[in-house]
């Protein structure tokens, strides 16, 4: 499992993509909730409730929708 921290630009943590076994990409908060996933073999991205949010890897658009909330 691959893991990349994502950091605001005062080094804040702000969540994580974690890549599992099967290659699908997952979002986490800062916290370790999860908030959505990228399924490459599909080109999907869904957000936790499993709704689709549309095609290619959003999950960038999920993150910034989540911390403005």
């Amino acid at each position: 499992m691959r893991k990349e921290v994502l950091k605001d630009r005062y080094g804040r943590k702000l969540g994580e993509i974690v890549e599992k076994r099967d290659g699908t990409l997952e979002l986490r908060d800062r916290l370790g909730r999860y908030l959505g996933k990228y399924d490459p073999k599909r080109n999907e991205t869904r957000d936790r409730t499993g709704r689709l949010v549309g095609k290619g890897n959003l999950l960038g658009m999920i993150l910034e929708r989540y911390l403005e909330d």
